[in-house]
């Protein structure tokens, strides 16, 4: 498997982010679809204005902004040539390549990019894997006309909600009881594989990003936290093991090959598989929505 940055990421947001499963797939887009409205709306997005879509990925925020305008420009940005070529083509496809602009780019290096030249910057989910978030927020605002605005929507993954001793950690949410000793070793083997690349994921709260975003110059700055709780959805156990949580982390399938004997796979798998397709799990999220206004 080839492991460059940029392949990871079309690996990930084509594929491992659902397993492979073309249900879990749909599932996912139809629980995105209302974030990138949210975020649209949120910027005041309107006809005749310009986009910088920032870490587009697959496209989800910027046709979006296409679909609902006939005279606006987006441009998309991100750090995967793979995935602005896939973005490209998309776009050749829906009729829409006049009204696009594709800049590879990070989010705390826009080089390229204009300055004082877009309406909205978005991005969606992006800040959480940038080390260096004042950088990236500085970029936002460097490229930004006078009374432009910023919408970001991003995960807080450092929040205040103790997960009970015998759960599996902040994505998973099952209880692993007997199988602790084992999980602990499945645990062990994605944090080797994702060595210093989660740092970014957990190094910030909702208070850090107004504090950044006020800092590097915008105003008007308005945040919305929303916090949730809710009881896992069934999954089949294959669409389980071949998810990844995020770019840098492997698959349930690849820790827990890496981590136990074939033995202890099958143990766990005995304990965990019945939690998983019947849904006896619970998710734990949090997540702001931030939009600010460059000065005029």
């Amino acid at each position: 498997m080839n492991n460059t940055l940029e392949d990871r990421w079309q690996q990930w947001l084509l594929n491992r982010r659902h397993g492979g499963d073309p249900a879990q797939l749909q599932a996912t887009l139809d629980r995105l679809r209302p974030i990138r409205d949210r975020i649209l709306d949120n910027g005041r997005f309107a006809d005749g204005k310009i986009l910088l879509d920032v870490g587009c990925g697959d496209g989800l925020v910027a046709f979006g902004a296409l679909q609902r305008t006939e005279r606006s420009v987006v441009w998309f940005s991100d750090v995967s040539a793979s995935l602005l070529q896939h973005c490209e083509e998309l776009a050749r496809q829906t009729g829409v390549i006049e009204r696009c602009k594709f800049v590879q780019a990070a989010a705390d290096d826009l080089s390229g990019v204009p300055s004082d030249h877009f309406d909205l910057v978005t991005t969606r989910s992006v800040l959480l894997f940038v080390r260096d978030k004042p950088a990236a927020l500085k970029e936002f605002h460097r490229v930004l006309k006078p009374g432009g605005m910023v919408s970001l929507h991003e995960p807080i993954n450092r929040f205040p909600i103790t997960v009970p001793d015998n759960l599996i950690g902040p994505y998973y949410g099952y209880d692993i009881g007997a199988v602790r000793d084992l999980w602990t070793k499945v645990a062990a083997a994605a944090a080797g594989r994702s060595a210093g690349a989660a740092n970014s994921m957990v190094d910030f709260d909702e208070r850090d990003l107004v504090r950044f975003t006020e800092q590097v110059g915008f105003r008007r700055i308005h945040l919305q936290f929303e916090l949730s709780i809710m009881p896992k959805e069934p999954e089949s156990w294959q669409t389980f093991l071949n998810t990844a949580p995020n770019p840098n982390a492997p698959t349930q399938r690849e820790a827990i090959e890496q981590a136990l004997s074939l033995d202890e796979q099958n143990r766990l798998e005995r304990h965990l598989r019945p939690l998983v397709e019947s849904g006896a799990g619970t998710t734990r999220s949090a997540l702001v929505y931030l939009m600010a206004e460059k000065c005029k």
